[in-house]
């Protein structure tokens, strides 16, 4: 399932680890001790983490874990695919359950929880603080490529974001360049999509299903005028049927935004202006995404009309594309 936790605006920068990783030679205890008393919680093979911090993290924050404790034992290490991207803060979903680095001269294969994927292609390898990883885009591709459409949306349309690119040209171009032609017709369904005004993850996952729940393609980030002379944005807008979509759910309900009262009074604000200005009004969440027939029948009550048909396969296949 997509968590809420998952869709975020990454920084620049890359993700530190979110727990200290602490090692036998350089830890002041005795972690093999500790580990047998339950002080801490093995990350890795010889890589721990303290388990009061280690057990409240939801599992992308865990996968980032484990990549920075990968990358302790293996500092040459190349990450791609979901691992380059939790480093990068694009969103990840799915099981998390391997760690992908690339290899020239071993055929893929599994080691332990280390997934390793031959290339003989140059590839678009940058380092930052101390890892080596694929680029953004070039991550955006693969994933594009071997993965789920919705999940290489999420990822295309956060790669336009964290680059500040306004078009997907260049994963375009790059996705054109490779000299494997598989997976090159898979991924222009998400390339082609691409847009940094889908502002979380699950704005990006919502047009999908959008899409093959048969609606019409909304425009993004619609400014309405507010009461007080400013403006408020909507996620979505379908102009010819006059109705907003709001692609967040509870989330600005239930504390995720801290105990601001006054945060919480100007979001109230902004949907009572939202709900005002246009004919129709949708509001949905994770838990509506994760099935479609709740988004179908919220846009179907708020008067978005159906313009074809449903697209059955990657409806049926996103349940288990976004399972954790």
């Amino acid at each position: 399932m997509l968590d809420m936790s998952d869709t975020r605006i990454a920084p620049p920068a890359l993700l530190p680890s979110p727990v200290p990783l602490l090692r036998p030679d350089l830890a002041a205890m005795r972690l093999d001790v500790a580990h047998r008393r339950g002080e801490v919680r093995r990350v890795a093979h010889g890589v721990y983490a303290p388990s009061h911090l280690w057990d409240p993290l939801p599992p992308w924050q865990r996968y980032l874990a484990r990549v920075h404790a990968h990358a302790l034992k293996c500092p040459n290490a190349v990450y791609c695919l979901e691992s380059a991207a939790v480093l990068l803060g694009l969103p990840v979903t799915g099981s998390l359950a391997e760690i992908h680095v690339l290899s020239r001269s071993t055929a893929g294969r599994r080691v332990g929880d280390v997934r390793l994927h031959v290339t003989s292609e140059e590839r678009d390898v940058v380092s930052e603080g101390g890892l080596l990883l694929l680029s953004a885009e070039d991550t955006a591709v693969d994933l594009a490529r071997h993965r789920h459409p919705a999940v290489a949306l999420m990822a295309a349309d956060a790669t336009l974001r964290l680059t500040g690119r306004s078009d997907p040209g260049v994963l375009a171009d790059t996705n054109e360049s490779r000299a494997s032609s598989r997976g090159r017709a898979r991924a222009r369904w998400a390339i082609e999509r691409a847009t940094p005004l889908a502002e979380t993850a699950l704005e990006s996952l919502s047009r999908a299903i959008v899409e093959w729940l048969g609606f019409p393609e909304p425009e993004l980030q619609v400014a309405f005028p507010a009461a007080d002379g400013g403006e408020y944005r909507s996620d979505m807008y379908w102009r010819g049927p006059d109705v907003i979509g709001e692609a967040d759910g509870r989330i600005k309900y239930d504390g995720t935004f801290g105990d601001d009262s006054r945060r919480l009074w100007r979001e109230k604000r902004r949907e009572d202006e939202l709900r005002r200005a246009a004919a129709g009004f949708a509001r949905w969440g994770a838990e509506e995404v994760n099935d479609p027939p709740q988004l179908e029948a919220i846009l179907l009550g708020a008067g978005v009309p159906r313009v074809r048909p449903r697209s059955a396969a990657p409806l049926l296949s996103l349940r288990s594309a976004l399972r954790a």
